[in-house]
């Protein structure tokens, strides 16, 4: 993806050191941001100045591949034993990070070399497959389509392209004329600071919505499709997706919108039987009682924006149940939620 005429992935490593947009700041900056260590790209992903499910994975892996760099010849196999242990519990629910991490760590039981090339390929692969599923999603979108999304399932949450908004992308370059509802996505305001900032780069028409107004467009027919990504996709089909997913659904399914999952076959979890079995991740409730933002002499200031004195219950993730889902877009083609569809997508991947 382009940005101010330059071409960007999200994140990627050269060397032993790994790039990446700095999420936090924007959209207020634009800054690429260096990990020189395995810790600092643990710190990264912890802090989500790295965050979505395929960027995650992919630092991740190149966090592996440090590690395995770093390791004392002398206890080299402690060293990385102990750095992907580390490396996996940053944050809990995206799938993409374990199976980045599983794919380096058993190449770096070879070398250090060869960890560093599967980081690598893990990251090409996501943009790939990123690409394929707009390839795939633009087919579903027609000209004149009001699109509601939620949280932000664009190149920034991928290496490049993203899932949701990748069919949007598409949809876009093909001369669709289509409209974009981007739910706010609090209490991070992934979509109103990341998913509004894409599309303003891309040239796609939008708006911001608040979280609480989908289910009343959807009662008056602006929307005609919603497309979100996903974090986590169990063997039945339920999806683990940022928290507010749930609500759009059972909204989508009452007013007959149908309601679509972009992402790409890293994300399912075959070990997983059903939604009841991912893990949700807890963040700190500072994220729910204070909020960033632009003063008019542009500092970047933290305000506290709720009742002094009270807690916050902060889970990032919800589980949208397969019965809400229309159906599942990836690489390798759309799905239904259904188990033995799953199955037999991810057959190839477990002959690998």
């Amino acid at each position: 993806m382009k940005v101010n005429g330059t071409d960007y992935r999200t994140v990627w490593m050269e060397g032993t050191t790994v790039f990446f947009i700095e999420q936090n700041l924007l959209p207020f900056e634009f800054r690429i941001h260096e990990a020189r260590t395995y810790l600092e790209s643990c710190h990264a992903i912890r802090t989500m100045m790295v965050r979505g499910a395929g960027a995650i994975g992919a630092i991740a892996g190149f966090a592996m591949a440090q590690a395995a760099a770093e390791a004392p010849l002398n206890s080299y196999r402690d060293f990385i034993v102990k750095a992907k242990v580390e490396i996996e519990s940053t944050r809990p629910t995206a799938r993409n990070l374990f199976h980045a991490v599983e794919k380096v760590y058993a190449a770096a039981e070879i070398s250090a070399g060869a960890a560093s090339a599967e980081a690598q390929n893990v990251a090409d692969r996501d943009a790939s497959d990123s690409r394929k599923i707009g390839e795939y999603g633009s087919e579903l979108i027609h000209d004149g389509m009001n699109i509601e999304t939620h949280c932000n399932a664009g190149w920034l949450a991928f290496v490049d392209f993203g899932t949701a908004l990748s069919a949007v992308y598409l949809a876009h370059q093909q001369g669709k004329k289509i409209f974009v509802y981007a739910d706010e996505t609090r209490p991070r305001s992934q979509g109103a600071r990341l998913t509004a900032w894409e599309l303003k780069q891309a040239g796609v028409s939008h708006t911001i919505i608040p979280d609480n107004a989908g289910a009343w467009l959807m009662s008056l027919g602006k929307i005609d499709m919603m497309i979100v990504g996903a974090d986590r996709i169990a063997a039945n089909g339920d999806t683990a997706n940022k928290i507010g997913t749930l609500e759009k659904a059972i909204a989508a399914r009452e007013y007959g919108i149908p309601f679509y999952v972009a992402a790409p076959t890293s994300t399912f979890d075959l070990k997983c039987p059903d939604g009841s079995g991912i893990p949700i991740e807890e963040r700190n409730e500072d994220e729910v009682l204070y909020q960033e933002g632009v003063t008019a002499e542009g500092r970047l200031e933290r305000i506290l924006v709720c009742s002094p004195g009270s807690s916050a219950f902060n889970p990032a993730f919800d589980v949208t149940p397969a019965k809400y889902i229309t159906g599942i877009i990836t690489e390798k083609g759309i799905i239904k939620p259904r188990r033995t569809e799953i199955q037999q997508l991810l057959s190839s991947e477990l002959v690998k």
